[in-house]
């Protein structure tokens, strides 16, 4: 059973607005902002008004889009995760207790980490001895 979309107005803003400013077309408006912008500067003789539009629209801008890129960031990461959790569980063999790890505290995922470091240490050991590195060990 596929879930429904949300249903969020947030989400579906954010979204809309995440696509609308990744396209081409915005940055060709913002760079021709810009332009506008230097250009009207001798008809306003680079007053202090004239800076201060820039600086603060782009201010403005910088300020809102920080806020749904971070949501975007959020629910992309969130989904790569559900993601990665569902090829655990699928996979024969796989360990499940590494399902939800980004939910742990920072000493118990370092402590994981640490044995995954090592694996990986031993395995290009014997790599260099010529041995395959293809197996899935038990972990310790």
């Amino acid at each position: 059973m596929r879930p429904t979309k949300s249903s969020s107005w947030f989400t579906a803003f954010a979204k809309a607005t995440s696509r609308a400013t990744g396209r081409p077309a915005a940055f060709a408006l913002a760079g021709t902002v810009i332009v506008v912008w230097i250009v009207t500067g001798p008809l306003f003789h680079f007053s202090d008004t004239w800076q201060l539009v820039i600086n603060t629209g782009t201010t403005i801008v910088t300020f809102l889009m920080v806020f749904l890129i971070q949501n975007t960031q959020n629910r992309d990461s969130e989904a790569l995760q559900v993601k990665l959790d569902e090829l655990i569980r699928a996979i024969d063999g796989a360990h499940n207790a590494l399902l939800d790890l980004e939910d742990l505290e920072d000493d118990e995922l370092d402590r994981i980490r640490l044995n995954y470091s090592s694996l990986a240490k031993k395995a290009r050991e014997e790599l260099r001895q010529g041995m395959r590195d293809t197996d899935s060990p038990d972990m310790e």
